[in-house]
């Protein structure tokens, strides 16, 4: 049930209206994340300036959706697993690749382990080992996507913590349950690949 309620696009004013205008224009619809945000605009407004700008970054619009989807899996947010399965699939993730991002996994070697790397930030809440940056680094990942990726795992926290507060109405489809093989990967973290 909605614990704070979103705003109808058409009902919004001044900052809120010119934010939610822009969501629908590169969008085409107005989230109900989004239109919840809008009760304030300088919450919708730093959220859209911190995604558009890690979307300038190095991290190809695919990974940024992995991250997400690791990050809402470990994060138990319903409707953040909605968005981005949804989302993912737009950029070109297949339903295999949404559902092992959920779990940290990937074939390839590199986005496996930055997605172990966003699990691992998420569970130890972001005081990683030295042994986390060397799996990193080893899999040639270099200082500045290391940057990318703890950036993105601090936005999408933040939405999974503002919809696990919000709880708004699930707009997309509902991401699918796991298996309980993945289920127990996603939790643990110690599925994958071997390295």
């Amino acid at each position: 049930m909605t614990r704070i309620q979103a705003i109808a696009p058409e009902n919004a004013t001044g900052k809120a209206k010119e934010l939610l205008t822009a969501v629908n224009g590169k969008l085409g619809m107005v989230p109900n994340m989004a239109r919840t945000m809008a009760n304030a605009p300088a919450v919708l407004d730093g959220y859209l300036a911190f995604s558009g700008s890690l979307a300038k970054g190095t991290l190809n619009s695919k990974l940024r959706e992995q991250i997400a989807l690791t990050v809402a899996e470990r994060n138990s947010c319903e409707y953040c697993l909605a968005a981005h399965s949804a989302i993912g699939k737009m950029v070109g993730l297949s339903s295999e690749q949404v559902i092992d991002s959920r779990s940290a996994k990937a074939i390839d070697p590199k986005t496996e382990a930055v997605l172990r790397f966003a699990a691992s930030l998420v569970d130890n809440r972001g005081r990683v080992s030295d042994v986390d940056l060397n799996e990193l680094r080893n899999a040639g990942v270099d200082d500045q996507a290391i940057a990318e990726v703890v950036a993105n795992v601090a936005l999408n926290i933040f939405t999974n913590y503002f919809n696990h507060v919000s709880d708004p109405d699930i707009d997309f489809p509902k991401a699918e349950p796991l298996s309980i093989e993945a289920e127990t990967c996603g939790t643990s973290g110690t599925c994958g690949s071997t390295h």
